[in-house]
Parts: structure tokens; sequence; C-alpha cells
């Protein structure tokens, strides 16, 4: 069984209407995973995973494993309809390894590829520990859209952190990389005036 790819995994068919159109948030995540893609590409595992001092107190690879971990939760709790983000595994593989890295990132390309509209409407409880004193985690209702929104804005936001880390590590980034999709609609508007 592979826990991945449900649809597959389950024997389930894929719909004649397969080839429908990708829903726009799936695009974007798709975009997402690929900036992080073409980030590895230009990375050794050394620059990877070397922890700076403060005030990073990280590395790229720790960065980026904290991200996919969330993306595997979301992928993973498709099936049973709770994403459990307290659940990462932490695989010190992902954060230390830029061969690993990258081939999880296209396991999470292909597995969000199969997302269509009705995958994005499907309800979901997430689990995730959000206060400082409680024990257990917080429970809360969402969606598959929602969450697949969620994982790539928490991307996006980490990506901000590894692309000041990259500057100090001498790596190159892709240009939009860290960056919101409205941050760079509203730069462009101003270098227009």
């Amino acid at each position: 069984m592979n826990a991945l790819y449900p649809m597959e995994s389950e024997g389930m068919a894929m719909p004649n209407n397969a080839a429908l159109e990708t829903p726009e948030l799936v695009r974007a995540v798709q975009d997402v995973l690929m900036q992080g893609l073409e980030l590895l590409f230009t990375l050794r595992d050394k620059a990877y995973a070397r922890v700076l001092a403060s005030p990073y107190n990280a590395s790229i690879g720790q960065h980026y494993r904290h991200v996919l971990e969330h993306f595997v939760c979301l992928v993973k709790g498709l099936r049973s309809g709770e994403i459990n983000y307290d659940a990462r595994e932490r695989n010190p593989r992902i954060e230390n390894e830029v061969t690993y890295a990258s081939v999880l990132t296209c396991d999470m390309l292909r597995a969000v590829k199969q997302y269509r509209q009705e995958t994005l409407e499907r309800d979901c409880h997430v689990l995730q520990s959000v206060a400082y004193g409680g024990a257990a985690p917080s429970v809360t209702s969402s969606n598959i859209g929602r969450e697949l929104a969620y994982c790539a804005g928490h991307a996006i936001h980490h990506f901000a952190i590894i692309r000041l880390i990259a500057n100090e590590v001498g790596a190159t980034v892709p240009p939009e990389f860290g960056f919101a999709p409205s941050t760079l609609k509203h730069m462009a508007a101003l270098s227009a005036d």
C-alpha cells in the first residue's frame, strides 16, 4: 500500500475526467515545490546541511525538511481525512542530503498533481500543537484545499529564511524564491510607476 498516492494504492481508478483542468491552487503549489527543487539542484550537501551560527542557528536543510514534512503530513492524511502536523518524521536525511530531499520533493509533486477540485473540497481534521502549555494538540476542522494553501504559504515563509541563509553560504536562489505572490505583484506595480 502506498500512503503517498492513495488513489493508486487503494486500487481506485483515476476518473475518466482526470484530464480536467488542474486547479489554480494545485498549480501554485507545484510552482512553490519547483522553486524548492530548483534551489536543491544548485546545492551540494555541505552547503545544504551547514548550520549557521546566530541569528540563524539553522541550515537550509533544516528549514527545507520542515517545509517538506508538512506536505508529507498533508499527503499522508488525505485518505484518512486526518492531517497530523505534529507527526512529522523529522528525518535527518531530508535535512542533510540534497538528493534525498530532491526525491521527496518529486514525490510531493507527483502526489499533488493528482489533486482535483473534488480533492480540494474534501473535509479533514487537523491536529497541531499551537499552545505552549497545552499537553494535547488542537484539533480543527478544515479541508484539503485550505491545508494545501497553508503548506504553500508556510513554504514561502521558510523559503524567505532559506534565502537569507543561502546568501550567507554563497548559494544562489531563484529570483522569486521566498517572496509571496502578492509581494511580487506589489513590487512589479511599484516598478511600473
